[in-house]
């Protein structure tokens, strides 16, 4: 029989590995991601790779292992940090990208804004109201057409700054990540703060990621700071799921014309160099900008197709290759990330 863990995904392109695996019985095979919008497609597919007549394809998604010594986080089956070594490249916009993507496959997802300098989520999930606090001590996530969401921005007034120093900082983000009360998540997205300084590695090395996503555009001058975060998540044992290249081509409205504004192949280098994988190219497009800025992130990433398939794809790969990384071995999902 035909070893699945050895195939090439005929919808993602990325090789199988261990996201996929054949059940007991003997037509069915369990996806280790979300595929809904896909399953009839992989169900397809998958029958002529593997010379069945039929197969069934069944998802379950699992909890990650994180850094040791640090303790699960309540309610979150993993942690998926969206970085970048600077600021401008459009993190927090494609962190919403990938979370509205992942629940578009069928996931349960969540979004903290990390950012404490800088909070946009809010903005750009169209929120604004102040989080419930039911026991004067947690918070209930904000809904946010079905994406759970917490941020500071909920807190503070969107024109108060957070003049804080670097440990209040810290101590902020791990109460707000920590007193939040998750529901039943699959993933996490965690919009970072832009840089690689000691407030991005505090965050990283106290809060329990799984794994991270790294953002760039095709300019040089962005391309040498991603390397940098990607080398601060290699220095403390995080694995990196790939590059996501944002603003990678200026598609003209009129005419469909596509101009490289920032440079060429920039993802593709990056990611040919350090051996990870090019999770998907974005276009720099007026339609991303207008939804994000008013707050309707459902009608960029959820009715117009082209972006729809695109923010999928590149979800996709995201989860797949995160369903390769090793198993948490001890049952955590009921405990508390504690605060400092």
């Amino acid at each position: 029989m035909t070893d699945i863990s050895q195939l090439i995904d005929p919808i993602s392109g990325q090789a199988f590995g261990s996201s996929v695996v054949k059940t007991d019985h003997d037509k069915d095979v369990e996806f280790r991601f979300p595929i809904k919008p896909y399953q009839k497609q992989y169900q397809k597919e998958l029958a002529g790779l593997l010379d069945l007549k039929k197969v069934k394809a069944k998802t379950s998604i699992r909890s990650h292992q994180v850094k040791k010594n640090i303790e699960p986080l309540k309610g979150v089956k993993n942690i998926i940090a969206v970085a970048s070594g600077k600021g401008g490249v459009g993190k927090s916009t494609m962190s919403v990208m990938l979370a509205k993507s992942l629940q578009n496959l069928g996931a349960s997802v969540g979004i903290l804004d990390a950012d404490i300098y800088g909070p946009s989520i809010p903005k750009m999930l169209g929120r604004h109201e102040k989080p419930q606090t039911p026991d004067n001590n947690s918070f209930l996530p904000v809904d946010a057409d079905g994406i759970q969401s917490m941020s500071l921005g909920y807190i503070l007034d969107e024109k108060d700054p957070a003049i804080w120093r670097g440990a209040m900082v810290t101590k902020a983000l791990m109460q707000l990540i920590g007193d939040t009360r998750w529901h039943d998540l699959d993933y996490l997205i965690m919009d970072l703060p832009p840089g690689t300084g000691d407030i991005q590695l505090t965050m990283i090395q106290k809060i329990p990621v799984t794994a991270a996503v790294i953002v760039t555009t095709p300019q040089d001058i962005s391309l040498i700071d991603a390397q940098k975060a990607l080398a601060m998540f290699n220095k403390v044992d995080i694995p990196v799921l790939g590059v996501i290249e944002n603003m990678s081509t200026f598609i003209c409205e009129n005419c469909g014309h596509e101009t490289p504004l920032f440079g060429q192949h920039g993802g593709t280098k990056m990611a040919k160099e350090f051996n990870i994988d090019l999770l998907g190219q974005v276009p720099l497009n007026i339609s991303i900008r207008e939804h994000m800025d008013s707050g309707q992130p459902k009608n960029v990433w959820g009715k117009k197709k082209s972006h729809t398939e695109l923010g999928q794809m590149i979800a996709l790969r995201t989860a797949q290759n995160l369903a390769k990384q090793p198993l948490l071995l001890k049952s955590g999902f009921s405990l508390k990330l504690n605060t400092i």
